[in-house]
């Protein structure tokens, strides 16, 4: 089983490293100044350092599929592998379930009809967008795929264990804290997301009303249910739900959920944030845009905050009981 586990986490882990060669090799000729695929001479000079972190979030994204197949990856700290792909399967899994939906909209609904401020390309060639977003998909089901094989290697007993397993925490009441302010901010964020998603304005910038597509309305559905599960999970697991069922199925809710939300909100805030603050709708709420990408961020981080904790606690309690076990069988 381990050696079949073995190669189809090797091969999987091939896929993910070529998906990323195209992106990479677009990103580095704009970032050469070379305008290929673009339709806009001047969005290119604008966009050089989001560019510039679009390809450094790709390339981790390359170095954590070698991480998965070479000896130095099952060395490398915990932390360092985890937090990377935490982020990696938040942004793009979520392209996972948003693009199919997408699309069987636009087979149900058939073609969006779009006005003259609705520009088709936004300034690159259709291609690029294929190109982008199919590379992401390959890239998204490939390295997913070598990451849960790879976990389910390095991680075997945190994957079997039960929801009752996890120890008693000394740290309990702060968890708990946690969860209730992340649960409550990310309704808050799954409210306006369901709102904008239905066709809601208010707190929207004039031009991202007028720009708005089904994509758009279909990401902020999937952003609300995103923090629903995330919320949900994360109560499942400290207030020790269902002690019988395993433990794997609300860890992985919770671990794509908050992902989500704190990658998906934090890439926001660094490429439109700042520029959504402009209240140029007679109707908008200044600031709400950044203030629902920021509880996305905030509701993210007090997740991984008690995941960290519940987890270490536990390696904690496991390896104490690994060294007890010689003391008891010397006595014995």
């Amino acid at each position: 089983m381990r050696r079949k586990d073995d190669v189809v986490r090797g091969a999987a882990a091939g896929v993910a490293m070529a998906a990323t060669v195209p992106y990479l090799t677009l990103k580095v000729l704009w970032l050469a100044g070379c305008e290929v695929g673009v339709r806009d001479s001047g969005a290119m000079d604008k966009l050089w350092l989001l560019n510039l972190l679009t390809f450094g979030m790709d390339a981790i994204a390359l170095a954590l599929a070698l991480a998965f197949v070479r000896p130095w990856g099952w060395r490398a700290p915990a932390g360092l592998v985890a937090f990377p792909m935490w982020v990696a399967t938040g942004l793009l899994g979520t392209i996972l379930v948003a693009l199919p939906v997408s699309m069987v909209a636009g087979l149900v609904l058939g073609p969006e009809h779009r006005t003259p401020e609705q520009p088709a390309d936004e300034g690159l060639a259709g291609w690029v967008f294929t190109l982008v977003y199919g590379g992401f998909s390959v890239q998204g089901v490939a390295l997913i795929t070598a990451f849960v094989l790879y976990a389910r290697r390095r991680w075997a007993g945190l994957l079997r264990d039960r929801i009752g397993d996890l120890p008693d925490s000394p740290t309990r009441n702060v968890q708990r804290a946690f969860v209730g302010v992340s649960a409550l901010v990310a309704l808050g964020v799954a409210v306006a997301r369901v709102y904008w998603a239905a066709g809601g304005t208010t707190g929207l910038p004039l031009r991202w009303v007028e720009q708005r597509t089904r994509a758009v309305a279909t990401m902020d559905a999937v952003t609300a249910v995103m923090a629903v599960a995330a919320a949900g999970a994360l109560l499942v697991l400290v207030f020790r739900v269902g002690p019988g069922r395993r433990l794997r199925v609300p860890l992985v809710v919770a671990w794509t959920a908050a992902g989500s939300l704190f990658a998906w909100g934090a890439w926001q805030l660094v490429a439109f944030g700042s520029s959504t603050t402009v209240p140029d709708l007679p109707s908008a709420v200044p600031g709400l845009m950044v203030l629902v990408e920021a509880g996305q961020v905030v509701a993210g981080v007090l997740i991984l905050a008690v995941g960290a904790m519940a987890l270490t606690e536990r390696a904690a309690a496991a390896a104490a009981a690994a060294q007890a076990l010689p003391a008891v069988e010397s006595r014995g």
